[in-house]
């Protein structure tokens, strides 16, 4: 637990040390929302979620990729591809909790007639996938770039494809419209419950995917070795 909590530690003052990126991040969610806010409330609670997602996925795909230095010596120092991305994941949890934070109070305050609750479960959902998912993006790809190419795509495919299609099924924020659903339009709970099984089911498979990229990735790894000098 304690080299966990160390990683942890790690990987928070990696993100809190790029300042001007927490910023645009703590703003994008905001102008997502604002972007439907005038026309559509129901859909604006989904795309504040869709910004949480984005920001936090960004944010653990750049934990992700500034970590890699440092693996081969916490390897050596005794530690296992378990103390990595579990103390990661728990860091970038936390930010995007105090991130989804103050939208949720905005939410409370701006639309008092829907299901509040369920907008609480939408953006704790949200956090759950979103670290692992940015995790295992930084896992697959080497430079923050093609990480961040795919994180748009995936973003832009889940706000226009049809959400009945197969194809919104797949992505992992389906859930987000599923329960906003219900939040919002007072529904039964089928889309409640469609949207908790689907976020389950993402969130397994994402951290699956993240213990066996991490696992694979610090094996391919060279050991690091001390050579005398002559």
């Amino acid at each position: 637990m304690n080299k966990i909590v160390t990683v942890a530690e790690m990987a928070l003052r990696e993100v809190l040390r790029r300042r001007s990126v927490l910023v645009i991040l703590l703003l994008l969610p905001l102008a997502f929302y604002l972007s439907r806010r005038s026309d559509h409330l129901g859909q604006s609670i989904r795309f504040v979620c869709l910004g949480l997602g984005w920001a936090l996925s960004t944010a653990a795909l750049f934990a992700g990729n500034s970590g890699r230095s440092m693996e081969p010596r916490l390897r050596l120092s005794g530690y296992l591809s378990h103390h990595l991305y579990l103390g990661r994941l728990g860091a970038l949890w936390l930010v995007g909790l105090v991130l989804s934070a103050p939208y949720f109070v905005l939410i409370l305050v701006d639309q008092p007639d829907v299901r509040h609750g369920s907008v609480a479960l939408i953006m704790a959902i949200t956090v759950l996938i979103s670290a692992p998912f940015g995790l295992a993006l930084s896992a697959v790809f080497p430079r923050e770039l093609e990480g961040t190419l795919i994180l748009l795509a995936v973003t832009g495919l889940q706000m226009m494809a049809d959400p009945a299609t197969l194809l919104a099924k797949v992505l992992p924020f389906w859930f987000s419209r599923e329960i906003a659903t219900y939040a919002v339009d007072g529904v039964d709970e089928a889309y409640l419950l469609r949207g908790l099984a689907h976020g389950a089911l993402c969130t397994v498979v994402l951290l699956v995917v993240v213990a066996a990229a991490f696992a694979v990735r610090l094996r391919q790894r060279p050991h690091l070795r001390f050579v005398p000098s002559r």
